[in-house]
């Protein structure tokens, strides 16, 4: 008897295994999809990349959609964003401007594919562009910069010397300047965004010129600038997401670019019918596009805080 039952078990289970898979296939057909690469940094980067993801995890949890991801460490994008695509995701995310060149010529060859190209602007009908209006952002830090600073010179540290990064430099600049125009900006590029002892480098050599407060908008580069701003006991701003925690001993405020909350939006109107338009969306303080991390050990006086306020309601 034992061995009839065991026969029709046998017999039952590749039937049962096999309703199953077209049960999963069935929900998966019914799931939004994701394809998300992110810079040549790669995730643990605490800030765009990173930032990018959490996006993506908050919709998976919050939307129940899926997604997969590519870390383009060779700058093999075009690779890897095949592979994205190979795997016919409702969209395929690019990160940063490095990435418009493959969005773009993939885009050409993929015309029913849609696209959505962070950092930078392409006119293909089926990218949606999304950029942030950093310099925004970055005047909130200068303000902070140039209301604290003893010595009277701060730093700022780029990545690449490409357009997205120069309004981090320009509204920095600005924001100094506003609150005291007798300040020097020292301002370095180190051409990369994945060198951390570059970026430590680069800090040293601001100290010693004087700098007391160091701005970096560089990515991984920025991640070594800021642990070196610790080591040299000055202060330092984080950038993207709130990098507090990169150097809490230095790290007095970031500046916030909510690409979570961009790619969640994506996400939901995605999950919601709505399709994408292949628009050109810009996001600046009043659309919750950028914004200040809480400002820490350092305290502002009542004046400075409202000089900050007035900036952030304009």
């Amino acid at each position: 008897m034992k061995r009839i039952y065991l026969f029709f078990a046998v017999c039952l289970l590749p039937i049962f295994l096999l309703g199953c898979t077209q049960q999963k296939t069935t929900q998966a057909e019914d799931t939004i999809s994701a394809g998300l690469l992110v810079t040549e940094s790669g995730l643990g980067d605490d800030s765009f990349s990173d930032s990018a993801f959490r996006g993506l995890e908050q919709a998976r949890d919050e939307l129940g959609v899926t997604f997969d991801y590519r870390e383009p460490f060779d700058q093999n994008y075009e690779e890897q964003m095949k592979e994205l695509i190979q795997q016919e995701h409702d969209v395929i995310i690019g990160l940063g401007y490095n990435a418009l060149p493959t969005v773009e010529n993939l885009a050409s060859k993929f015309p029913e594919q849609a696209f959505v190209l962070i950092d930078a602007v392409s006119e293909k009908e089926n990218v949606t562009s999304i950029t942030f209006k950093e310099d925004e952002g970055s005047y909130l830090i200068g303000l902070i910069a140039g209301m604290k600073t003893k010595s009277g010179v701060v730093g700022f540290i780029g990545g690449e010397e490409i357009p997205v990064v120069q309004r981090f430099e320009e509204g920095f600049k600005q924001g100094v300047e506003k609150v005291n125009p007798d300040a020097e900006v020292l301002v370095t590029y180190a051409n990369t965004f994945d060198d951390d002892q570059k970026g430590a480098d680069i800090t040293k050599d601001m100290v010693d010129q004087g700098a007391d407060y160091v701005f970096p908008a560089a990515g991984f580069t920025g991640v070594g600038a800021l642990k070196e701003a610790e080591v040299q006991d000055i202060y330092a701003f984080g950038v993207d997401s709130d990098q507090f925690f990169v150097a809490e001993e230095s790290v007095v405020s970031s500046m916030l670019k909510n690409v979570n909350v961009a790619l969640y939006d994506v996400m939901e109107q995605l999950t919601s019918d709505q399709g994408l338009s292949g628009e050109h969306i810009t996001l600046g303080v009043e659309q919750n596009g950028v914004g200040l991390a809480p400002i820490r050990l350092i305290n502002l006086t009542e004046e400075q805080q409202k000089t900050i306020d007035q900036a952030q309601n304009q």
